[in-house]
């Protein structure tokens, strides 16, 4: 194995300076293969092998781009981009900020590629470059540029929830609406029963649907439709009447938001708390394979940058950030060259790409970044 260059050296040495110092802060043990991990992912960079023919040497980084997007003009695989830009994902959440206006050039050494961040040195587009390590690790900016773009799966992070139980059958329900309204929009005022363990902040569900398993019609979870948010303003209060009854006064509600109007008989469950910093790209570290669950929302076949679930979760090994291949099964069909003809079934074909961008126990939600052909239920996912 060839001696370590001492630019290697240095890079590995801030890798795992940086590993150590987030570690601290995150009170965290920094282990003895975290720490080997962070040695060769930071010396290795990509072979060049894994590079797209047409990689260009340097580029500025834009308003609007992402890490997916840059890596994309540099790499045949984005989602190997860790390696590509020194990353112990493992351990350095957002190692690089990036922010537009930085370049980035393409050093090659040794049969292998690595990025690393440049300056311009004048104001002209063929001015010099100059190289030097700039490495941060600090919470994710405005202002720096995301692993993917956010706003194809933002509201699915408030909308897509699956329970692992049918839980929303004794959550909080809508009983009444306003001024004797069936159906309430953004402002109105809903009245609610049920317990609501000191939260304010609620999502507004239909009654959930079990999601099965393609093959073993196993009940993988309970997906509900969102329907909007709204707020507790004023909390339950049975009072007493003049007779010395006692008299039911529901909590009230202000719709905040609607995908669809809020209903007599809709479900309250609290609000989550996002965290957007851990999307980070990346292979299964196995052998991985699954099936598309269903599509999200109401149609029958998915494209490119709509949602599906699949069937597997958190007790597989699947991981936010999951990179998967989907397949489209091979044709059944008659081979006519023979003697007599024969039943052939042809070889099935990738098709494209998902990320998992949520993970529950049993089942995931995905984006679909690439596809030829329409995703329905059933289609097969595997490692890419």
């Amino acid at each position: 194995m060839p001696a370590a260059r001492p630019a290697q050296i240095v890079a590995a040495c801030l890798t795992l300076a940086l590993t150590s110092a987030w570690a601290q802060t995150s009170s965290l043990p920094v282990t003895a293969d975290q720490r080997r991990v962070a040695d060769q992912v930071a010396a290795a960079g990509v072979p060049l092998s894994e590079l797209s023919p047409t990689a260009p040497d340097q580029h500025v980084v834009k308003p609007g781009d992402t890490l997916w997007d840059i890596s994309g003009l540099f790499l045949k695989t984005p989602w190997r981009w860790p390696e590509l830009w020194g990353m112990n994902r493992d351990q350095i959440r957002n190692p690089h900020l990036i922010y537009p206006g930085q370049v980035l050039f393409l050093v090659k050494t040794d049969g292998r590629a690595r990025l690393q961040f440049g300056q311009r040195v004048g104001g002209g587009a063929g001015d010099t470059v100059k190289l030097s390590p700039q490495m941060r690790v600090s919470p994710l900016s405005g202002n720096a540029i995301p692993p993917i773009s956010l706003q194809l799966i933002q509201p699915f992070l408030t909308e897509a929830v699956v329970f692992d139980t049918d839980q929303l059958a004794t959550a909080p329900r809508v009983v009444a609406a306003q001024e004797g309204h069936v159906m309430l929009g953004k402002g109105e005022l809903a009245y609610a029963r049920g317990d609501f363990g000191g939260v304010t902040d609620f999502r507004v569900f239909r009654n959930a649907r079990p999601l099965r398993d393609p093959t073993t019609k196993e009940i993988l979870g309970y997906e509900a439709p969102y329907v909007g948010t709204a707020d507790l303003i004023r909390p339950a209060a049975d009072r007493k009447t003049p007779d010395g009854k006692t008299e039911i006064v529901p909590a009230t509600l202000m719709i905040k938001d609607v995908k669809q109007e809020v209903g007599i008989g809709d479900r309250l469950a609290p609000a989550p708390q996002r965290n957007l910093e851990r999307y980070v790209p990346h292979a299964p570290d196995q052998a991985m394979a699954g099936q598309i669950v269903s599509v999200y929302g109401e149609a029958v076949n998915a494209g490119q940058n709509q949602i599906v679930a699949l069937n597997r979760g958190k007790r597989d090994g699947v991981e936010r950030g999951h990179v998967f291949a989907l397949w489209r099964d091979g044709d059944r069909v008659t081979d006519k060259t023979t003697a007599r003809p024969e039943a052939i079934k042809l070889p099935d074909e990738r098709h494209g790409v998902l990320f998992v961008f949520e993970v529950y126990e049993r089942v995931s939600y995905a984006l679909i970044i690439s596809v030829k052909e329409p995703v329905k239920p059933g289609d097969r996912f595997t490692q890419p």
